[in-house]
């Protein structure tokens, strides 16, 4: 893999930290130098001290994989390419790169097959994101209510009957639209995915050492954590095998 380099993202991040300007201004361009120069571990520390100080953004994590994966850590440049994508989903930059860090992945997980159905919901519940969903939600009411008085203000019955039809046409979109903007959120609150950060983990049937072995996973594989218990965690896998594992073991995408 040939990463992108850091300076191609220094703007998009100058202008999601204004607050802390002028100290994230110098630790960036420190960072990105000692990326081009080759000292990716003097990057990697630059770019932390960056995330110390509250400062986050998709260009500082995808730079932050870019500088793991040159230095050979998988675990966290998948971690920190994931945590770019979900603050900048679909950028093709992003997806190139974790691709190439998940090949260096051991386990091979083959995800359930998905119904026409739940394809074709998934479609539809993404097409869009929360606020673009509620945003329509909002000007579908809007349309609705003027529609609504414009049939109380018309006289001629065929613009009586259009403005009717107008008013429970953008009343039923706004009902959709605020609907899908609720699931969908609903649904990200439900999403808790991880990354495994240990070489090796014995995942077990239940919530002890003691337990029978499930399955073992390996660094760098993404799960979903289902459930929690003490310093245990529930994890989902794509291919529907669930299990228990210690928490040190795994971090969450979405602790920010």
């Amino acid at each position: 893999m040939k990463p992108s380099r850091p300076l191609l993202f220094l703007v998009l991040f100058l202008l999601a930290a204004p607050a802390a300007l002028p100290q994230a201004d110098s630790l960036f361009y420190r960072a990105t130098d000692a990326y081009n120069e080759g000292a990716y571990q003097q990057a990697v520390d630059n770019y932390q001290q960056i995330l110390e100080s509250d400062q986050h953004s998709a260009a500082l994590y995808y730079n932050l994989g870019n500088a793991y994966y040159k230095l050979g850590q998988i675990a966290p440049s998948i971690y920190y390419y994931e945590k770019a994508l979900l603050l900048k989903p679909g950028d093709p930059e992003i997806r190139n790169n974790l691709a190439f860090a998940r090949n260096m992945t051991l386990d091979a997980i083959q995800p359930l097959p998905e119904t026409q159905i739940s394809r074709w919901y998934n479609g539809l519940l993404y097409r869009f994101s929360i606020d673009q969903w509620a945003y329509m939600g909002i000007v579908c009411m809007f349309l609705f209510v003027m529609a609504y008085l414009a049939f109380y203000r018309l006289y001629q019955p065929n613009q009586k009957r259009i403005a009717l039809i107008s008013s429970l046409l953008f009343l039923g979109l706004c009902i959709v639209t605020t609907a899908l903007a609720y699931l969908q959120r609903l649904e990200y609150r439900a999403d808790q995915p991880a990354i495994i950060f240990a070489g090796e983990v014995t995942v077990r049937s239940e919530p002890n050492r003691g337990a029978s072995e499930a399955f073992k996973l390996h660094e760098g594989t993404r799960v979903q954590v289902r459930d929690s218990l003490a310093d245990w965690r529930k994890i989902l896998l794509a291919d529907g095998q669930s299990g228990w594992m210690p928490a040190e073991d795994l971090k969450l995408l979405k602790k920010f």
